[in-house]
């Protein structure tokens, strides 16, 4: 769920993440398999680092695959996209956190949100999530333009205060 929250990462790019994609000596995650075709590289944040060495040393069965995650059941074999989504929606449920469609995506709609109330531009944006065009990165501005709305739309009053 780092991950996701993190970097704006999608569900299948985390679950194609391998143990090649940590760079632990630079302090870099690559990002392989982005849906525009391309690869990333990224500051490991060490929040990151630190949770992906503890399921390293505590979580990840004992095998020679190289993917970085794993079932937590039998059989034992390495997690897809959908297990990533599926968990966060547990995760989000149990956690009392009411959206329209809990799942890996609601993260990276947070991480985009975070850099919009921080006022990166939406090309920077784009970029940092591995979008391709633009018009993706509109999509996650228009949460900021709902909350304009509201502004605009109350008595005024308290913003004048």
């Amino acid at each position: 769920m780092l991950l996701l929250v993190t970097y704006g990462l999608r569900g299948r790019e985390v679950a194609a993440l391998s143990l090649d994609d940590i760079d632990w000596k630079n302090d870099r995650l690559r990002v392989p398999e982005r849906k525009a075709g391309h690869s990333t590289a990224f500051p490991l944040s060490p929040v990151v680092g630190e949770a992906i060495l503890d399921y390293l040393r505590h979580g990840r069965p004992e095998t020679s695959d190289r993917h970085l995650f794993f079932r937590a059941v039998a059989p034992r074999r390495p997690i897809g996209a959908a297990a990533v989504s599926s968990l966060c929606r547990a995760y989000l449920l149990s956690a009392g956190v009411d959206v329209p469609r809990p799942g890996s995506h609601t993260l990276r709609h947070s991480a985009v949100q975070r850099l919009i109330d921080a006022d990166f531009d939406l090309k920077t944006i784009g970029d940092f999530v591995g979008h391709r065009s633009s018009r993706s990165t509109e999509v996650y501005a228009k949460v900021a333009v709902e909350a304009l709305r509201e502004v605009a739309l109350g008595d005024g009053e308290a913003v004048l205060a």
